[in-house]
């Protein structure tokens, strides 16, 4: 085969059970539906870290934010404590953008940008729009309209907004009049498509709706008895959290689950209109189609919305892969753990045939989504966040904090998916929680994270050492 085209989608704040196809059944996608029926759906994918500018950082770059010391800890989404004035050059330099074009493809991005101190531009790409929404799924649209076979082979990153206005409900709920007032007139978009997810079905009443269409609240609604102090740290530097977290009743909390589907609904439609150009095309068989999103959102789990924390809710995301001719179809993979951050651009280079920068922790994805199995995957996948670190295996979870007297928690995914019983302090797993601290360690000390191996200093190391690898 010559080098395929590459159609990346990317939405904005999507958790991985936030598709029909994933056994939701409070809305309907049949666009991403669609492309799982025709390639890969990988259950086990995961952001490198739950905030937008970070996790679009990795898509970009490969490398996990600590790389650069980047972290999102203030109230604004900012860099905060680490006086990052510019991102070194090397790093844009080896970019996705850069690394296809060199590879002998061209490079083009539509949609939400939203990256740490460069541009789409510097990382190597042409601006189609910079639209996130309709008039981004019909530049889209047109732009695979036009092409022929004849022409060089494209990547082309289609990057939504949605189902990101979401954040809007707590945000605005939180303001006095005045405040709102300013909001909507600042954000007339947002509201607009905000307050257009909020409607109930005309069809119904209000009791039925709620009795019979409206997500109900999450099985791990309620805030974990041993909730680590870091978290109320967090949420307090965002005050409209604390209060929704503090007032919010469970009608409210439906609603935004209600709303999240429905804007899900709207993407969904919006990604539709570029698969329908690209079935038009012709180019279809010889494309490549890479859907994910940059990180999910807690929807009412633990009593909060928005992002940060690497809950399951949170730091899962879809990620979806469809080549005609070569991956499976309709395939559910359960068992590999991916970063969509750290294994999109090695997958992207394995793909056009060349290789992936040197240095980068990575490991494309392709012969995974053809149904191989290789032999070294890796065993263990870490998440950054803002104040914790986030290391997995194939059943157990455990995080660490910064901050707080309370800084561990330890999950058994298998037998508790919802995360709601905290093991760190349960001696039968004392082990596992080592080994897991652990392999932390010395993946921080392989990639040169020190503000990991820095909260990890005061802990107390055991002798006794599992090998995470036989388990």
């Amino acid at each position: 085969m010559t080098q395929p085209n590459i159609l990346v989608i990317l939405t904005d704040q999507q958790s991985a059970t936030m598709m029909s196809c994933a056994g939701n059944r409070y809305f309907q996608t049949p666009a991403m539906d669609s492309l799982a029926g025709r390639g890969t759906r990988f259950e086990r994918a995961y952001c490198s870290f739950p905030i937008c500018i970070a996790s679009r950082f990795s898509f970009m770059t490969g490398r996990m934010p600590s790389a650069i010391d980047l972290t999102v800890a203030n109230k604004l989404h900012s860099i905060s404590d680490n006086n990052i004035e510019t991102i070194p050059q090397e790093v844009i330099d080896h970019s996705l953008g850069h690394t296809m074009r060199t590879a002998g493809y061209e490079t083009f991005y539509a949609g939400k940008h939203h990256f740490p101190k460069m541009t789409v531009e510097d990382c190597g790409f042409t601006v189609l729009t910079r639209d996130q929404r309709d008039i981004c799924a019909d530049v889209c649209a047109d732009f695979l309209l036009r092409r022929t076979s004849l022409e060089q082979p494209f990547l082309l990153v289609t990057s939504f907004v949605n189902p990101h206005d979401i954040c809007y409900l707590a945000i605005r709920d939180s303001m006095e009049d005045d405040q709102e007032r300013r909001l909507i007139e600042n954000g007339k978009t947002e509201i607009s498509v905000l307050n257009h997810a909020l409607e109930i079905p005309p069809d119904i009443d209000e009791e039925t709706f709620l009795m019979e269409r409206c997500p109900p609240l999450p099985v791990n609604h309620q805030p974990l008895e041993d909730e680590p102090e870091a978290v109320q740290e967090i949420l307090e530097l965002r005050p409209f959290r604390a209060i929704a977290r503090e007032k919010w009743t469970e009608k409210e909390w439906r609603m935004h689950r209600w709303a999240y589907g429905r804007l899900t609904e709207m993407v969904d439609a919006q990604i539709e209109r570029v698969l329908q150009a690209l079935r038009q095309s012709g180019l279809e068989n010889n494309t490549v189609v890479i859907f994910t999103s940059d990180h999910g959102d807690h929807d009412g789990a633990r009593k909060m919305e928005h992002k940060t924390f690497p809950y399951e809710e949170v730091a899962r995301v879809p990620l979806i892969v469809s080549l005609a001719g070569e991956t499976q179809m309709g395939v559910v993979d359960d068992a590999h753990l991916v970063s969509n951050g750290l294994d999109l651009l090695p997958t992207l280079c394995d793909y056009a045939g060349v290789a992936p920068p040197a240095g980068l922790p990575g490991t494309s994805f392709r012969s995974l989504a053809a149904g191989e199995t290789p032999g070294d995957w890796r065993r263990t996948l870490v998440v950054e966040s803002a104040n914790s670190r986030m290391i997995r295996d194939h059943q157990f979870k455990y995080i660490l904090y910064g901050s707080g007297a309370n800084r561990e928690q330890l999950f058994d995914l298998k037998t508790d998916s919802y995360e709601m019983r905290n093991l760190v302090h349960n001696p039968q797993y004392a082990a596992i929680s080592q080994t897991l601290q652990n392999q932390l360690r010395n993946w921080a000390t392989e990639i040169g994270d020190t503000r990991t191996l820095d909260w990890l200093a005061p802990l107390r190391q055991s002798e006794d050492r599992v090998d995470i690898n036989q388990r």
